[in-house]
């Protein structure tokens, strides 16, 4: 089960991986393109996926204090990788 906003590391693979909701503490990220068949596959992937948003909303929904909008965070500061053509 999805446990939205419970970690930064859990991901949720519908329908093999054409859409993959990443958890994150202050995000929940969906990226990807699910096509909902009209066969049981189909049924799968749409149930997986309201179980997921049907979380998001109650975790959302059960904060008694929601922000009204999160912080953006910084991009990662790049590494620094030794030239292998020195």
């Amino acid at each position: 089960m999805f446990d939205a906003y419970a970690n930064d590391a859990d991901v949720l693979n519908v329908q093999g991986d054409a859409l993959t909701l990443s958890n994150g503490s202050t995000r929940v990220t969906l990226e990807g393109t699910l096509a909902i068949t009209r066969d049981k596959r189909g049924l799968a992937a749409a149930l997986a996926l309201k179980a997921a948003i049907d979380d998001i909303v109650k975790k959302l929904q059960a904060d008694p204090h929601l922000p009204a909008r999160v912080a953006d965070e910084p991009d990662a500061k790049p590494g620094v990788v030794d030239n292998p053509f020195n």
